[in-house]
C-alpha cells in the first residue's frame, strides 16, 4: 500500500445472496492494497440456512451483518438496503472508494452513481456476473479466479 492509499477509507458492501463467502479473504486482501477497509457490511436474511457460511465470516473478519427479512418472495429488499447504505456513506463524505461484492446486475446504477461523484468502485463477483455491472465498476474482479489463485510462497 502506498502512502497515498494508507489513509484511503474503503467501504465493502456485500450482497450475501449473490456472493460467495469463500472469496472474502482474497477480496479483503485486494481492497487492503487500496486503503483501509473500515466499513465492512454484509446484507441478507440471516434466517436462511444457505447464509450460514456468511454468518461465520462476520465473526472471523469483523463484518457487520445487516438483517433484511424477505418481505415478499422475489423482491430486492436486501439490494435496496445495501443501496441506501451506500448512498448514506457517499454523502457523509468519509468513504473514498467502494467495494461491492455481488454478481447481481441490479447494482450497476449504484456503481455508476458513486463513480459520478469521483469515487472508485471495485466490483467483486463470479464470472457469470452480467457485463453491465462489470462495466459500471472502475475495476471488476472475478472472485472465481481469486479463489483459484494459489497464495504466493
Amino acid at each position: 500500500m502506498t502512502d497515498d492509499n494508507r489513509n484511503l477509507n474503503v467501504a465493502l458492501l456485500i450482497d450475501a445472496d449473490n456472493a460467495s463467502w469463500h472469496a472474502i479473504d482474497p477480496v479483503l486482501t485486494v481492497l487492503a492494497e487500496l486503503g483501509s477497509v473500515n466499513v465492512r457490511r454484509v446484507y441478507g436474511n440471516w434466517t436462511k440456512p444457505e447464509l450460514k457460511g456468511w454468518h461465520d465470516m462476520t465473526v472471523k473478519y469483523g463484518i457487520e451483518p445487516q438483517q433484511q427479512f424477505d418481505l415478499t418472495k422475489g423482491k430486492n429488499a436486501t439490494d435496496m438496503k445495501m443501496t441506501i447504505d451506500a448512498m448514506d456513506l457517499l454523502y457523509r463524505g468519509r468513504v473514498r472508494a467502494f467495494g461491492i461484492m455481488s454478481s447481481d446486475s441490479d447494482f450497476m446504477p449504484l456503481a455508476m452513481r458513486i463513480r459520478q461523484d469521483g469515487h472508485d468502485v471495485y466490483g467483486f463477483g463470479a464470472s457469470r456476473t452480467p457485463q453491465a455491472f462489470q462495466n459500471a465498476c472502475t475495476r471488476f474482479i472475478d472472485v472465481d479466479k481469486l479463489i483459484e489463485t494459489p497464495a504466493p510462497s
